[in-house]
């Protein structure tokens, strides 16, 4: 079964390292959280804002043991006005028999607003 993964997680300033180290942050909780296996990944999407251009958040990803041949994409979100700023998401395809309501969505930072539907949602000093 192909399940899709959701995350997102916001900085407060357009650097590359804090990019980084927030995109880090949110695939490693994602990673812990469904406990994957990136052999398992088909591929990662992440988008960012217009507001965020200093950085390609897949560099950090490309840093964890083993993620190397999983083909990772980058674009920009949609602008629509008055959305989140400053803000990236991540989407992972994943072949897994998890059931889609056993998926842990993860929204760390400002863009636990993305979501209060989903009960997994962390704060900000959760992870």
């Amino acid at each position: 079964m192909v399940r899709g993964i959701r995350g997102a997680i916001t900085v407060s300033n357009n650097n590359e390292e804090e990019i980084l180290t927030s995109t880090e942050r949110l695939f490693k909780a994602l990673i812990e959280k469904n406990q994957l296996d990136p052999k398992t990944v088909a591929h990662v999407m992440i988008t960012v804002t217009e507001d965020l251009n200093a950085a390609f958040p897949a560099k950090a990803l490309r840093s964890f043991t083993d993620w190397t041949y999983v083909p990772v994409m980058c674009s920009r979100e949609i602008p629509v006005p008055n959305s989140l700023r400053k803000c990236i998401r991540v989407m992972l395809t994943v072949n897994t028999d998890v059931p889609q309501e056993e998926v842990k969505h993860v929204y760390l930072e400002e863009a636990v607003h993305l979501r209060p539907d989903l009960l997994l949602t962390d704060t900000h000093n959760e992870v």
